[in-house]
């Protein structure tokens, strides 16, 4: 969901780089496999800044500098209609426009420009996650259908 990039002022504050914006929403904050309740959070040039109950100064969040910040799945907003966790998309089968399954979603990389599947199968693909490919995502019959060759 993020990694702590370091401390912010001298009470406690933590900057907060990769940040996935469903942080703004959530209650607590787990990192280093402790969790945080979150006393205030706001937005400030690009990444997060938040003051997290138990942090007091600036070298107890400097501590935590480095680490991945974690929410419980519980807490997490539902997503917006036709948005997807790319996590709850894993293991889901991706089908091209002819019928033909092309395999699993394994993981997810980032390029830069877009989001991209790994996908599983016959052979390895790396599928990338724009309009233009992905035409609908079934999640009750766990499928993913594309506008993709079977021989690309």
């Amino acid at each position: 969901m993020g990694r702590v990039a370091g401390s912010y002022g001298v009470r406690g504050w933590v900057k907060v780089d990769e940040a996935q914006q469903a942080l703004l929403r959530c209650a607590s904050w787990t990192i280093g496999g402790k969790e945080y309740p979150v006393e205030e959070v706001k937005e400030h040039s690009g990444r997060l800044l938040a003051k997290l109950g138990g942090l007091e100064s600036r070298e107890a969040a400097l501590k935590l500098k480095g680490s991945t910040v974690h929410v419980r799945r519980e807490q997490m907003p539902a997503p917006d209609a036709g948005h997807y966790y790319l996590a709850d998309l894993v293991g889901l089968e991706v089908v091209n426009e002819r019928g033909e399954a092309l395999g699993v979603v394994k993981r997810w990389l980032f390029n830069g420009a877009q989001d991209v599947m790994e996908v599983e199968g016959e052979k390895a693909r790396l599928i990338p996650w724009t309009r233009a490919v992905v035409r609908e995502v079934d999640l009750q019959r766990r499928q993913i259908h594309i506008e993709w060759g079977a021989d690309w």
